[in-house]
């Protein structure tokens, strides 16, 4: 599981990256969808022509108001299949702009990433965001395979994630501030991103003090053991996809992954604005 977790980890930037860089941004405003329309519309245009509903139901964490106000004639201005085409032209472009196709491990990466992710195929009841994903054809030029590939990956972990938080009672927003409070990301990040507004974060920060998971701005023990309870129990159901490499094959993928993720992040491609 500690295998599966790295390599995830280390190469998550290469699909990361999509939400960032400037080409989808420019890609996306092309069909004249600026902002966080852009980004609503280019990861749920694989469900189709997505409602708002929909859209914050899979996307869990994100306040109601900012989906509704992103979404609303989006698809007016563009079908989901220009919209995921504007998508892979961004993400390959930007990956080559970074140097991905010239690091020397690419096929044997491709190759074990690819493995994991039709793995998690065979896996897709419940995960709604993934299945959407995974019947979307494979793309031909290998970078944006091994985009595609990690894409799924991202989703399939996602979509196992959101199931963990319903069944610990822990809602969009109280994800958001439980995860605030670990101090792994700024806490304005997320009020930005995530757009809720500053009574209801604060109503919620209350309403977990209550429950005993904070103590003050940071988590009590008792949410320390919740947080790390609802991230082992995704890693688990992150395995179907990665125990179809086997042990060995994890480590090396997770060893192999490390320049992946640096190339990306050197390249600037995961920089906010």
């Amino acid at each position: 599981m500690k295998a599966a977790r790295a390599a995830w980890r280390r190469l998550e930037p290469v699909h990361g990256m999509i939400y960032f860089a400037p080409e989808g941004r420019r890609r996306y405003a092309d069909l004249g969808l600026s902002g966080r329309a852009g980004y609503f519309a280019s990861r749920s245009a694989a469900l189709g022509r997505a409602s708002a509903d929909l859209v914050i139901s899979t996307f869990y964490n994100f306040n109601p108001g900012l989906v509704r106000k992103a979404v609303d004639g989006v698809w007016e201005a563009a079908t989901p299949q220009q919209v995921l085409d504007a998508r892979h032209a961004a993400a390959s472009e930007a990956l080559r702009r970074a140097g991905i196709h010239e690091l020397p491990a690419l096929d044997e990466v491709l190759a074990l990433t690819r493995t994991a992710a039709e793995a998690a195929c065979e896996h897709a009841q419940g995960r709604p965001l993934f299945a959407a994903h995974a019947a979307l054809p494979w793309p031909q030029e290998p970078v944006l395979q091994l985009w595609h590939a990690q894409t799924l990956l991202r989703e399939f972990r996602g979509d196992g994630h959101v199931a963990c938080l319903l069944s610990e009672g822990v809602g969009g927003l109280e994800a958001l501030v439980l995860h605030a409070a670990t101090g792994e990301v700024p806490v304005d990040f997320l009020k930005a991103s995530r757009a809720w507004p500053e009574e209801e974060w604060a109503d919620t920060e209350e309403r977990l003090r209550t429950r005993g998971l904070l103590d003050g701005d940071s988590l009590s023990p008792e949410g320390v053991r919740l947080r790390r309870h609802i991230e082992d129990r995704t890693d688990r159901l992150a395995l179907p996809a990665y125990a179809a490499l086997g042990d060995a094959d994890c480590e090396r993928l997770a060893e192999l992954a490390s320049p992946f993720g640096r190339t990306v992040i050197e390249a600037g491609l995961l920089k906010l604005g």
